[in-house]
């Protein structure tokens, strides 16, 4: 069977790109929005339709009060949390979780 790997084997493939999960998409090169006005003024690409237009952005007085007090920085570390608080314990199990797997990656069978 090996010396007909290009005869019989290959009967029912096309010839051109393909991978292992079968033909490869071309990549779509999307258009960068560089007009400052637009840019301030509506959330680029959230319009996910061919035909409309982009939200666009409302005062700071129209969003609720609660949206201004996120935390946009860095996670805060096990030391940082209250230990009698669910966000302490969930970020102690995942720390748990990624501690044993990073040592399940080391056993050798």
């Amino acid at each position: 069977m090996q010396q007909l790997a290009g005869g019989i084997a290959s009967l029912g493939k096309k010839k051109g790109k393909f991978s292992k999960l079968g033909p490869m998409m071309e990549k779509k090169i999307l258009p960068v929005e560089t007009d400052p006005q637009r840019l301030v003024n509506y959330v680029c690409g959230s319009n996910l339709y061919k035909e409309g237009e982009d939200i666009k952005l409302k005062s700071d007085s129209e969003y609720p009060e609660w949206l201004w007090t996120l935390r946009t920085g860095k996670a805060l570390t096990l030391d940082d949390l209250d230990p009698d608080t669910k966000d302490y314990w969930r970020k102690l199990r995942k720390l748990g979780m990624k501690r044993n797997n990073q040592l399940r990656k080391l056993k050798k069978f």
